[in-house]
């Protein structure tokens, strides 16, 4: 696959930028910006902070963001029945693409792309000659189908556990029959999110999360760390807290294990076990250690990502629970801001319940407010 030189990259290079650099600026990966300029051009929310960086209009980055999409390439679909490695690296960006997005934008926009790569992918894995080239197709099919999951559930609000259900089993399926206990291991957590999140089932939940920690066990500390903390909450659902305890412990243990060729390195971030300790805490009843974990958490999480929400919403409730309502109000109010962008499905479960339980206060001008951006937050979802 070839590219010709555009003006984009010129405008980076004569503003002193390297790919690098330019990424540190604006917060994203550097694969990110190389994906701009091989013609997967920006979403809408970044295009004002990318013009500023460039000293560029809105209108001029328009012009250059054109120039890149006219950019001469191969078809993706060339070579695809010999297994082209130009296919896989393709698809593999167009997975990364939709992947990067589902933190900041709503899940129901995402399907129809992610449906479709789906598709493009299993043609390709089917269609391919056995060997290297149709296993990486494979392994592609496993993670698109895994994320597939991911954004049906989310788009859902966390409801339609039987459609992501069957795209995990999909997942885990095509992932045992590559023997990559990393990719099965992914699935199974996600699998197990179901039941911790959706249908309240904790028990089923540590299940599958100790299912994933022992598929990752000789492979991938950071998943392994993740399925450990999943496992500490379904232990704090159920109420045991020395063993939520012990695999915190465990969890954090393996993070300090994580290194950036780690097969699951995108699933850790320095936030990690501030989260899930947090929610822990409070499943436990311990609100204070609770709000001391979230509260630190939610300082250094960006905004606009769908966990960053469900942190604002589990400050919220320690908040109430300490009798803070003024501070857990303001908290709410933020976290509505987040969930009006990205329509996240673990938000909106927290964020409701929050609401719910300020009912008590419910005479507050302030809490009349946020209880009435829920109720419009909820006719328009």
């Amino acid at each position: 696959m070839t590219f010709k030189r555009h003006r984009l990259v010129q405008r980076r290079e004569s503003r002193g930028f390297t790919q690098e650099s330019l990424a540190e600026r604006l917060g994203v990966d550097r694969t990110t910006i190389a994906r701009w300029e091989n013609g997967k051009g920006p979403q809408p929310w970044m295009r004002p902070n990318l013009a500023r960086a460039l000293s560029l209009s809105q209108e001029e980055l328009d012009t250059l963001l054109r120039d890149v999409g006219d950019c001469d390439r191969s078809p993706v679909v060339g070579g695809l029945g010999h297994g082209d490695p130009a296919t896989g690296a393709a698809l593999r960006a167009d997975l990364l693409d939709v992947a990067e997005r589902y933190d900041n934008s709503p899940s129901a926009g995402l399907l129809a792309d992610a449906g479709q790569l789906l598709t493009r992918v299993t043609m390709a894995a089917n269609q391919a000659r056995a060997g290297r080239a149709q296993r990486e197709l494979h392994s592609l099919q496993a993670e698109a189908a895994t994320l597939m999951g991911q954004l049906v559930w989310d788009a859902s609000q966390r409801s339609d556990h039987t459609t992501a259900h069957t795209y995990y089993a999909q997942g885990i399926d095509l992932a045992r029959h590559l023997h990559d206990r990393t990719l099965e291991g992914r699935a199974l957590l996600r699998t197990g999110y179901l039941a911790l999140y959706g249908t309240c089932q904790p028990q089923q939940g540590l299940d599958y999360s100790l299912r994933a920690a022992e598929a990752a066990k000789t492979t991938s500390p950071a998943l392994l760390a993740v399925a450990l903390l999943h496992a500490g909450e379904a232990h704090a659902m159920l109420g045991h807290a020395t063993d939520c305890e012990r695999a915190l412990a465990q969890a954090e243990r393996h993070l300090d294990r994580v290194t950036s060729v780690d097969a699951a390195a995108d699933l850790v971030s320095p936030t990690q076990f501030g989260r899930l300790a947090g929610s822990c805490y409070l499943n436990l009843g311990q609100n204070q250690r609770a709000l001391q974990q979230l509260q630190s958490t939610a300082e250094q999480l960006p905004a606009r990502r769908k966990s960053r929400t469900i942190v604002l919403g589990n400050l919220t409730l320690a908040l109430i629970r300490q009798g803070e309502l003024d501070n857990a109000v303001s908290v709410l109010g933020q976290a509505i801001d987040e969930l009006e962008q990205t329509r996240g499905g673990g938000g909106m479960n927290v964020i409701f319940a929050a609401g719910r339980e300020l009912r008590p206060w419910h005479r507050r001008v302030d809490v009349q407010d946020v209880q009435d951006r829920l109720f419009t937050l909820m006719t328009v979802t």
